[in-house]
């Protein structure tokens, strides 16, 4: 149960950096300049759900693969949080097309690197509390 809660803390961590990714490139205008248009507002509505996500997804650091080599684990392992977006969340829920095109052509590669933060924090803040 230890590992599950520490898991999920770090998890949580890692939405924490990667919602304020994306809020930060949003204000910016760093994304419409990639021509998409993901710009949310920074709002508990939007932060929260977003951290317990994250959390959850940090479960995933409980498979017993790469131990030795944490940081490339994250980064494999953002791949399934960029799957859901990509192919179930953008076009069922949000109505956005497969992989959310109708919000911009490179509006998948900006989901990737996202969630390669997501699970490179979460991975370093496992590293760093071991």
């Amino acid at each position: 149960m230890h590992k599950s809660l520490f898991f999920f803390a770090a998890g949580c961590l890692g939405a924490l950096a990667n919602s304020l990714s994306v809020w930060i490139f949003g204000d910016l205008g760093i994304s419409q300049a990639l021509g998409v248009a993901i710009a949310p507002g920074l709002s508990p509505q939007w932060l929260y759900p977003r951290i317990v996500w994250g959390g959850l997804w940090g479960l995933l650091f409980l498979l017993p693969i790469w131990q030795s080599r944490l940081v490339w684990k994250g980064m494999v392992l953002s791949l399934f949080p960029t799957a859901v977006q990509l192919f179930i969340v953008f076009p069922l829920q949000a109505q956005k097309g497969i992989a959310g095109l109708e919000l911009g052509l490179l509006t998948p590669l900006l989901v990737l690197f996202f969630n390669g933060i997501w699970g490179i924090c979460t991975a370093l803040a496992i590293k760093l509390a071991r």
